[in-house]
């Protein structure tokens, strides 16, 4: 037996027709999504390209900032370099006295017969048997001392000897450390006075002022110093 379609002609078509419509909407919609991931992809690219591209110029920048400081830090350097050589100089400016003079006039006011053995100096204080000098106080005043060991013939010699240091450049106290005969017996030569008498003086001076140094004067000994032997 044939079947028969008893629904009329146009509902048939229309019932066609919106199955196509709906599968159009579904398309639609799925076109509609893949846009909106499409343009989500290309933003969130063109914003990490964006972050990379700031990331590389700051790293350019840092870079840049890194070579300026290590020129600069040369510069510093530098500036170091020069207040150390600037305090270098004026504390040699500060600590300076005419040990060259002193010795001159020490070699002129020495007894006919007598020679020094040992001497040592120091612009900071006292020096030390070994001729180091004593370490300077924070914010002390430099108080030159020299000190002369020698030998000579009589005691008395030794006394006229202090009191012509006395009357040195400068000096301030002369001290007398010892002055005994080394041997009754043996000869007298650098290391020893043997018979003679020797003696250890210390000098002090008046504190280091370079401006108040005075300008060198005659090779001969005033007659203050004696006038040597």
């Amino acid at each position: 037996m044939r079947a028969v379609n008893l629904i009329p002609t146009e509902q048939r078509r229309a019932k066609a027709t919106g199955k196509a419509s709906g599968s159009a909407y579904a398309i639609v919609g799925v076109l509609a999504v893949v846009l909106v991931m499409a343009v989500a992809y290309v933003l969130t690219s063109n914003k990490v390209n964006e972050n990379e591209t700031k990331a590389t110029d700051a790293k350019q920048q840092a870079d840049a900032l890194e070579a300026q400081a290590a020129a600069l830090g040369s510069f510093t350097n530098f500036a170091a370099i020069k207040d150390q050589r600037l305090a270098s100089v004026v504390t040699t400016a500060q600590t300076r006295f005419d040990w060259e003079r002193l010795m001159r006039e020490v070699s002129m006011l020495m007894p006919e017969g007598s020679w020094l053995r040992t001497t040592s100096a120091s612009v900071v204080g006292e020096a030390s048997a070994t001729g180091e000098p004593a370490a300077a106080t924070a914010g002390a005043a430099l108080s030159p001392t020299a000190t002369f060991v020698g030998c000579t013939k009589k005691q008395s010699e030794v006394a006229t000897l202090m009191v012509r240091m006395g009357q040195l450049h400068r000096a301030t106290d002369v001290k007398l450390n010892q002055s005994a005969q080394e041997a009754a017996d043996g000869e007298a030569s650098i290391e020893s006075c043997g018979p003679l008498y020797q003696f250890d003086v210390t000098v002090s001076f008046e504190s280091v002022a370079p401006a108040k140094e005075a300008p060198r004067g005659s090779l001969r000994v005033p007659a203050s110093l004696g006038g040597g032997s």
